[in-house]
């Protein structure tokens, strides 16, 4: 019988809306063999996923998305069996965390001097179960609030890059990330290379410890992910896939909808140096 993973999945510790039980629960539906949480700039999800797969028969992998940027563009580095309790995963996990919380606070001291006066952090706050608070978070109470529509229309009236409520959160650099996944005995893949839209950093990436590409992204046309494939083949790199399902929170996408051969689960384990 084949076995199939789905390695990319938020849970509400960051901007996903369902909780660890849901998302095994979902995986079982499915029937999926393996999956991995790969929250932003958290682990927090990890565990309690762990504990709710222990009755059942599906396999869960460490794992985390961190944010990075170079040059102003977004480049997000998933990590893979990594080691959740390394103090140097840690203390950056607790500066992204003071990061966010702060980068909320002055997002909502600008929604109100802009008139939008009857937001309170705690609001948002409420909508995760970290302090893992991100830019959807805000957006869902503007929607609530019935400030816009939906929550593409907060980000290009408010929240988006050049906005007038935007403000950056801190980031490593994407090489950066890759060093830290490394360091802690991780598999640094790169993130939805097709939404990213930074092919030409690829070389550098891999010059700088870069061992993946995640190929097999939803809703993508299959020569998309033909073209990820030639370049993981070029590079010599492992490829990787998943949902990125979210939950409630994305409406195109759900737990299994983009899903892997277990195979490559085992190619992963074998670059991973956590034992």
């Amino acid at each position: 019988m084949n076995k199939f993973a789905d390695l990319h999945i938020h849970t509400y510790y960051s901007d996903g809306t369902f909780s660890p039980e849901e998302v095994v629960q979902a995986a079982v539906r499915v029937g999926l063999a393996c999956i991995s949480i790969t929250d932003h700039d958290t682990v927090e999800g990890i565990g309690p996923t762990r504990q709710a797969a222990t009755d059942v028969n599906v396999e869960v992998i460490s794992g985390i998305e961190l944010s990075s940027e170079i040059n102003g563009k977004d480049v997000h580095v998933l990590g893979y069996c990594i080691n959740e309790k390394h103090p140097a995963l840690v203390d950056t996990i607790q500066k992204a965390q003071t990061s966010r919380v702060e980068r909320i606070h002055t997002m909502i001291e600008k929604l109100k001097q802009m008139g939008v006066d009857n937001i309170q952090f705690e609001e948002v706050s409420q909508l995760t179960q970290s302090k893992s608070l991100g830019r959807p978070h805000l957006a869902t109470i503007l929607k609530q609030k019935g400030w816009v529509a939906d929550i593409s229309e907060a980000f290009t009236k408010y929240l988006g890059e050049g906005c007038p409520a935007y403000v950056p959160k801190y980031k490593l650099t994407p090489y950066e990330a890759i060093a830290l996944i490394r360091k802690i005995g991780g598999v640094a893949v790169l993130a939805h290379p097709m939404i990213t839209n930074r092919d030409e950093l690829i070389h550098r990436l891999v010059e700088s410890g870069l061992q993946g590409l995640e190929v097999y992204y939803p809703n993508c046309p299959a020569v998309t992910c033909e073209y990820y494939a030639k370049l993981a083949k070029k590079y010599n790199l492992i490829m990787t896939g998943g949902s990125d399902a979210h939950g409630k929170a994305k409406d195109n996408t759900f737990i299994g909808k983009t899903r892997i051969p277990y195979e490559y689960v085992e190619q992963l384990k074998k670059l991973s140096r956590v034992t």
